[in-house]
C-alpha cells in the first residue's frame, strides 16, 4: 500500500510480458501507482506495450521525457534490442609498434597494474567475456571479475564465460573451474557466435581473444567499441594485436573514431587506455 497513489519515474517504458518475472506493468497497476512517467520506449516486440496496459488501468502515462539521455544510458541494451545481437566491445593490450606478445610469446606484462584493474572494471560492466580456443589452450586465463586485492567476485556477480572454436578445451582449464559459468561454442562464426549468446539474453560482449579471434570479428563488422590499453615500449617484432584484415593498401584501412583518451599510472606503470569507435564504410 505505500506505492498507493506514488508517482513511478524510470528510465524505459515498464514491460508487459511475463519473462524472469510477472509484466512491470501490472505489477505498477496492481500497487496502486497513479502515475508513470519514463524517458525511453521499449522497442522489444516481446515486451512492449506497457504504457498501453497502464493507460488502460486508468495510469496516468507520460513518456518521452529525456528520452536520448536514456538511450545513451542504455546504450547495450538498446543496441541488442535494436540489432538483435549483443554490443560488442573489443579489448586488447598492445605496444607502441602494435605487439600483443614479444617473437618468444611472452606478453606478461604488455599491460600494466592500473591498466588490468581498469580493465576488470569494464568487464563487470558486460554479462559476457568471450575468447577463442587458442587464447584459453596457449595462456589458459580465468576469464573472470577480481577486485583490487586480485580476489574473484561472487559467481552471482561473474559474467558468462564464452569460449568459442572447434578445438576441444581440456577439462583442468582454468575457464572450466566453478568460480563462473562457462559456455562452450562448437563455432568459428562470430555472427553464428553472438546469435547463440543474443538468444541467452545476453547484450554486451567484451572480447578478449587474441589477434585471429579479432580480425574475424572486425572483418565481419561486428565490432561496435574498441578499448586499447597501448604500452610505452618496443618489442620490434612479435605477435601483432591483430591478424589479417585483408586489407592491401593505405586507402582500405579500417580506420576507428577516438572516444576518448586516459593515461593510467605512472612512470613504468604507465598505459594510454584508448576507447573508440570503428568508423563503417558505407556501402555501395
Amino acid at each position: 500500500d505505500r506505492a498507493r497513489g506514488a508517482t513511478a519515474v524510470v528510465t524505459v517504458e515498464p514491460c508487459n510480458h511475463t519473462g524472469r518475472t510477472g509484466p512491470c506493468a501490472r505489477a505498477l497497476v496492481d500497487a496502486g501507482v497513479a502515475r508513470v512517467v519514463f524517458a525511453q520506449s521499449d522497442g522489444n516486440p516481446v515486451a512492449a506495450g506497457g504504457a498501453a496496459t497502464l493507460r488502460a488501468a486508468g495510469v496516468d502515462v507520460e513518456g518521452g521525457l529525456l528520452a536520448d539521455e536514456a538511450r545513451t544510458l542504455n546504450r547495450e541494451w538498446t543496441f541488442a534490442v535494436e540489432h538483435g545481437r549483443p554490443f560488442v566491445t573489443w579489448k586488447f593490450a598492445a605496444t607502441l609498434d602494435g605487439r600483443s606478445a614479444a617473437a618468444d610469446g611472452t606478453s606478461r606484462w604488455v599491460s600494466s597494474r592500473p591498466a588490468r584493474v581498469d580493465t576488470h572494471r569494464l568487464r563487470a560492466l558486460c554479462d559476457t567475456i568471450l575468447v577463442g580456443t587458442g587464447t584459453v589452450l596457449v595462456d589458459d586465463p580465468r576469464l573472470t571479475v577480481r577486485d583490487l586485492h586480485d580476489v574473484d567476485l561472487p559467481r552471482a556477480h561473474q559474467p558468462l564465460r564464452a569460449v568459442m572454436g572447434l578445438r576441444d578445451v581440456p577439462a583442468q582449464r582454468r575457464v572450466l573451474d566453478d568460480a563462473a559459468e562457462t559456455l562452450l561454442l562448437a563455432t568459428r562464426d562470430p555472427a553464428e557466435a553472438l546469435t547463440r549468446l543474443y538468444a541467452r539474453d545476453r547484450q554486451h560482449v567484451f572480447l578478449e581473444g587474441g589477434p585471429t579471434l579479432a580480425a574475424a570479428f572486425l572483418r565481419a563488422g561486428l565490432v561496435d567499441e574498441a578499448v586499447a590499453y597501448v604500452a610505452p615500449m618496443l618489442l620490434g617484432s612479435g605477435l601483432s594485436s591483430v591478424g589479417d584484415l585483408g586489407i592491401g593498401t593505405i586507402a582500405d584501412a579500417l580506420h576507428l573514431d577516438v572516444a576518448d583518451v586516459t593515461v593510467l599510472g605512472e612512470g613504468q606503470e604507465t598505459n594510454v587506455r584508448l576507447t573508440l569507435t570503428p568508423i563503417l564504410k558505407e556501402q555501395p
